[in-house]
């Protein structure tokens, strides 16, 4: 850090997302800080998990066209690209 401490001017740090930062507001923020953030709610981080086993992320190259025909199926479908890709793969997949 520079070592430059920020002074107020007539009572106010400024203002972000429309709230004057007072030092009213900086003692509740510490305050609930110091609390624990009662009521938040927090979640794990990442995407959520689908299934219980790992899974891991492929990459994997198509054509403009083959993209294109991809997205327009899973869109008929009302499916995500992923999921219409993992259709395609356990159909595939299970086809002896």
């Amino acid at each position: 850090m520079s070592g430059n401490i920020a002074k107020p001017v007539n009572g106010s740090y400024g203002v972000i997302n429309g709230v004057e930062i007072t030092e009213e507001v900086i003692a509740r923020l510490v305050k609930n800080a110091e609390e624990g953030f009662p009521g938040a709610k927090f979640r794990a981080p990442g995407r959520p998990a689908r299934t219980n086993e790992p899974s891991r992320a492929v990459t994997v190259r198509l054509s403009e066209s083959e993209l294109a025909a991809l997205v327009a199926r899973a869109d008929r479908e009302q499916r995500t690209r992923s999921e219409a890709i993992r259709a395609a793969i356990a159909e595939w997949a299970s086809a002896a």
